[in-house]
């Protein structure tokens, strides 16, 4: 190429820059757009500040996962763990565990136990959990080990202002944008993983009658699942009494069993025989069943699921549920993990992968949180198949008045147990009237965002269009009030009501501008502590 040629070219690609650097950001994103280099950057500075854990199958890979594969995988071992404790145990308790530095990986392999298994028959004594302890061993532990000591999640802080009659629960805003069925999972905070609130007593009564109503569909017990439900009810009750010291608390009686109390409902519960009498035959009547305790003290839902030994695949095996919508425990139990979440648009296509590997190898020192959200009509709690209120999702009712709508987030934890090597998925039900949502920077946007403009298929089985002729023009009012009163920073009326542009990849002009996306402290908005704290009181 001649001389003049290469500087004309050279001359020319400079003032080309120039010009482009010259454009108004908008505009230098719809250059970029037509050229399709914009839509990647844009969407990596939109993704929420908070750590994700969130992974998703490599394309390469099959959608389902391979069971020989999911076979050999193992969650990480508990020996580290063992041997730590160990070390601080009393000597006869550190005989009964014998050497727990000798470990033999292939007698493991071949001496797992077996699903259906009752860790308590003598035949279960020389077998292993898929955390590398023997029976033997997890035996010798006795009743309400050091659980942080065993997963290696730190103890929660006490919290001695909590007050359970004015405590409110954390304004959980987990709305996302761009909106993808994804895991969606970041760490969780250990302080937080059991929450109470001033709804305690109610919620507690509720649970109960549901239980005595309802039975199997909301509490059950598989064979096989003992071990895990006694270690999941200790580690709820170790947890309540090191957070909340000044309402629950753990003893031992005169016949050495341990007894719960808690201060709130003014009741002790007999939880464990004790050491003492673990050699005895017969049952202790007064011991209440692990499921039971759970159902009585902890306004939570807790599923369990274990993995078979024989396929690698998890398990639904117990589960106390009273908070479920449009399914229950008696409806899931003893489906696998692809099973129960059938209903789930584009779970087998997206998540099935992701999901079965990350349950096969998910450590016990690494529990994580995430949330989903609904729009209800007043506050349903449990709606199983064929329920009365299920008929209201059917119309949208023209009296309907916005105090009766409301944000129902289900708030959910997912922990491996250190012992049994159970998987925990655990959820409670929080109901926020809509119009709290009114000063709450960004939310009112990015909730018509979703709403407006999230897939057809999700927000099918999401079901919010039966409040949504109320919902959302209180949205859209809330968010012009917030653009009005400088809460937010929008560039346009559009972004500020959530109402998707015509070209929706494009950049808002302006300094500061926002448009509907995740918020950046997801699942917190802007100011969400001065609110919590001045509304709660402390």
């Amino acid at each position: 190429m001649a001389l003049p040629a290469v500087v004309w070219l050279a001359s020319a690609a400079i003032l080309s820059l120039v010009t482009f650097l010259a454009l108004r950001p908008a505009q230098r994103a719809a250059v970029l757009g037509r050229l399709g280099l914009g839509g990647a950057a844009r969407a990596a500075a939109r993704r929420p500040s908070t750590p994700s854990l969130e992974k998703q199958p490599p394309p390469s890979k099959p959608l389902a996962s391979s069971s020989s594969d999911l076979a050999a995988t193992f969650p990480p071992r508990q020996r580290a763990e063992l041997q730590q404790l160990a070390a601080a145990l009393p000597e006869a308790q550190r005989r009964a565990l014998g050497d727990v530095a000798a470990f033999d990986e292939a007698a493991f392999a071949r001496a797992l136990l077996g699903l259906a298994e009752d860790y308590r028959a003598p035949a279960a004594a020389a077998k292993y959990s898929c955390s590398g302890l023997a029976v033997r061993e997890i035996r010798a532990l006795g009743d309400f080990p050091d659980y942080a000591a065993l997963s290696g999640v730190p103890p929660p802080a006490p919290y001695p202002e909590f007050d359970i009659d004015r405590a409110l629960p954390r304004p959980y805003r987990p709305f996302r944008w761009p909106y993808h069925q994804t895991m969606s999972l970041t760490k969780l905070e250990p302080d937080w993983w059991l929450e109470l609130e001033s709804t305690y007593r109610t919620r507690i009564a509720q649970r109960k009658a549901l239980y005595a109503e309802h039975g199997s569909s909301v509490l059950g017990a598989l064979p096989g699942s003992e071990l895990a439900c006694k270690e999941l009810m200790e580690m709820a009750l170790q947890f309540l009494c090191a957070r909340y010291p000044h309402y629950f608390s753990l003893s031992a009686d005169a016949r050495g069993r341990t007894v719960f109390e808690n201060r709130i409902l003014d009741v002790r519960t007999v939880v464990s025989r004790g050491s003492a009498a673990e050699a005895e035959e017969e049952e202790d009547g007064d011991v209440v069943d692990p499921l039971l305790v759970l159902l009585e003290h902890v306004p939570e839902d807790f599923g369990i699921v274990l993995r078979d030994p024989d396929s690698g695949y998890y398990y639904l095996r117990a589960g106390v549920i009273c908070s479920a919508l449009g399914w229950n425990v008696g409806t899931k139990i003893g489906l696998r993990l692809d099973q129960i979440h059938e209903p789930i648009p584009d779970y087998k296509e997206k998540m099935q992968f992701s999901m079965d590997r990350y349950f096969s190898k998910m450590p016990t020192s690494k529990p994580i949180q995430r949330g989903s959200w609904g729009l209800e009509v007043d506050q349903p709690l449990y709606m199983p198949p064929g329920d009365p209120h299920e008929a209201l999702r059917g119309s949208q009712d023209p009296g309907l008045g916005l105090e009766r709508v409301h944000l129902r987030v289900d708030w959910q934890t997912l922990r491996r147990l250190p012992l049994s090597g159970a998987v925990v998925f655990n959820f409670k039900a929080l109901f926020t009237p809509l119009a709290e949502l009114r000063d709450e920077p960004y939310v009112p946007a990015l909730v018509l965002r979703v709403l407006a403009a999230g897939n057809p298929r999700i927000m099918r089985y999401k079901n919010t269009w039966h409040v949504e002729h109320v919902a959302v023009p209180a949205l859209r009012q809330f968010a012009r009030e917030q653009r009005d009163r400088g809460l937010v920073a929008t560039a346009t009326a559009a972004a500020a009501d959530g109402a998707p542009s015509e070209d929706p990849d494009a950049e808002e002009e302006g300094e500061g501008a926002w448009s509907p996306r995740t918020l950046d402290e997801s699942p917190w908005f802007p100011g969400w502590q001065e609110k919590w704290h001045r509304q709660q009181g402390f």
